[in-house]
């Protein structure tokens, strides 16, 4: 079995900053694509910013230029620097990721359960 466990979030003010971790652990063989997805109230998920293994990374344009994603493959965990950040912004952030394991050896996506990120005006 394979969950992935997010830390990082809270409340910050505008203009702050913000760390968010992603940590998968279990069986796994192989991580191919991480990501951060949020949700606001009332609207769906949506993307934030994904990395592959290789480092490729893509982001939202709302947060192109203020948020990072980067991961350390070792640790199999996935992080997101989250500067400037405005009252929008504020969301549960998931984590993601597409995971390998001996029971599944074709892959699966995999979501964390979720971290409140909270930007006061």
């Amino acid at each position: 079995q394979v969950q992935l466990v997010e830390s990082g979030g809270g409340l910050v003010q505008a203009g702050g900053s913000l760390r968010l971790s992603c940590a998968a652990s279990g069986d796994i063989l192989a991580i191919s694509v991480m990501g951060w997805y949020l949700q606001a109230p009332g609207k769906q998920r949506a993307l934030v910013a994904t990395i592959t293994n290789g480092g490729t990374t893509n982001y939202a344009d709302s947060v192109k230029g203020r948020f990072t994603i980067s991961r350390d493959n070792a640790k199999n965990t996935v992080y997101l620097q989250m500067n400037s950040l405005r009252p929008e912004d504020t969301a549960v952030y998931y984590c993601n990721a597409y995971i390998r394991t001996f029971l599944k050896p074709g892959g699966s996506n995999t979501w964390g359960q979720g971290t409140q990120v909270t930007v006061s005006s």
